[in-house]
């Protein structure tokens, strides 16, 4: 069974900097599609960063330039380095997989729906204040 833990979450204030982790089962993050996707109360999901088995990365315009997505395949963890933070950067953030195969594959920047990965984390709540 795939467990996905996410940890670092908390409150900070616009500007600041959070980093957030996620604990994956053993080879789940080095041999699959992996990515941060965040919802606000009342809004759909969003992803905001994603990375291909080979380390690519790609991010929504939202955060670019700001996050940071990254891996470490010995230690089963990914990790979001959030930078200058912004108020609208509030939300509970989870950590994502896609186990498909790439042909099938639907996780990716911008607007998500539950199925569009094959596995979730609990969450993690990220609070930036103005």
């Amino acid at each position: 069974q795939v467990q996905l833990v996410e940890s670092g979450g908390g409150s900070v204030q616009a500007g600041g900097s959070l980093r957030l982790s996620c604990a994956a089962s053993s080879g789940i993050i080095s041999s699959n599609f992996m990515g941060w996707v965040r919802q606000a109360p009342g809004q759909e999901r969003e992803g905001v960063a994603v990375i291909d088995i080979d380390g690519s990365t790609t991010y929504a315009d939202s955060v670019k330039g700001r996050f940071t997505i990254s891996k470490d395949n010995h230690k089963n963890t990914l990790t979001l380095q959030m930078n200058s933070l912004k108020p609208e950067d509030t939300a509970m953030y989870y950590c994502a997989a896609d186990l498909r195969p790439y042909v099938r594959r639907t996780l990716r920047v911008g607007p998500l729906r539950e199925y569009d990965a094959t596995n979730w984390g609990q969450g993690t709540q990220v609070t930036v204040s103005s």
